[in-house]
């Protein structure tokens, strides 16, 4: 029995040793810094959940990649990390005015939203996605909560290198699944589910490999500081 068992021991250091080079030749660092309890369920049943990483890259880089049109990028790499990690299980769909995170096919619309509002001010941008309905969630709580991808970046004088805040929070969200069974089930399915996607998504960005946007509403140079609410393109157009 030893043999096999320093083998598979071998086997563990290798892959450990590959990922830490690997992820010495990432273009950035990403660490997860949200608390163990990052989600907080409020007295009504309404759910918030925050996770949070930061990132650290050149300065020059970031200032490259730092404007509206990334900011957009950004919000199309998380749908498809979306799409990506479930094996094209989940999808998001463009509607007019609207997105919809379905299963497989449309009448199983888990969540839809409304469109992208963009905001980037500065070292500080956001895009959030007002939550219209779906089967994840309540009746009563149809157009209530929000998901908001929130980055903020600072840099310190004399570095050469700079940090990346990026959040990932929904907030106001309240869950069909704790309206039909309970709040536990909830906590013990779709809050972890949701906790472990945005973890490897934030690692992800690791890459500094945005997806481009399909709909390019940001991509004009001539954009003031302050970016407003994305139009919709074609109906029923895939992202």
């Amino acid at each position: 029995m030893t043999a096999p068992i320093a083998t598979a021991l071998l086997l563990v250091s290798a892959a450990v040793a590959a990922r830490r080079r690997r992820r010495s030749r990432l273009p950035a660092q990403a660490t997860i810094i949200s608390p163990r309890r990052s989600t907080v369920i409020a007295r009504d049943g309404g759910v918030r959940s925050v996770q949070t990483a930061v990132l650290m890259t050149p300065r020059d880089r970031l200032e490259r990649m730092w404007g509206p049109a990334n900011l957009e990028n950004l919000a199309r790499t998380y749908w498809r990390f979306l799409t990506r990690v479930t094996l094209g299980l989940i999808r998001v769909v463009y509607g007019e005015n609207e997105r919809s995170v379905i299963l497989l096919v449309r009448p199983l619309t888990l969540l839809r939203f409304e469109a992208p509002e963009y905001v980037l001010d500065g070292d500080h941008g956001t895009v959030t996605w007002r939550i219209s309905d779906g089967l994840l969630v309540a009746r009563g709580g149809r157009g209530c909560g929000f998901l908001r991808l929130d980055v903020r970046r600072e840099t310190f004088e004399g570095s050469d290198q700079a940090i990346v805040r990026i959040e990932l929070e929904v907030a106001n969200f309240y869950p069909s699944i704790a309206a039909r069974f309970s709040m536990p089930v909830y906590m013990a399915t779709q809050s972890v589910i949701h906790v472990l996607v945005a973890h490897a998504f934030l690692r992800s960005l690791s890459t500094l490999e945005l997806a481009e946007s399909r709909v390019k509403r940001l991509a004009d140079p001539q954009l003031t500081p302050a970016v407003a609410i994305d139009g919709a393109p074609s109906a029923d157009a895939t992202l």
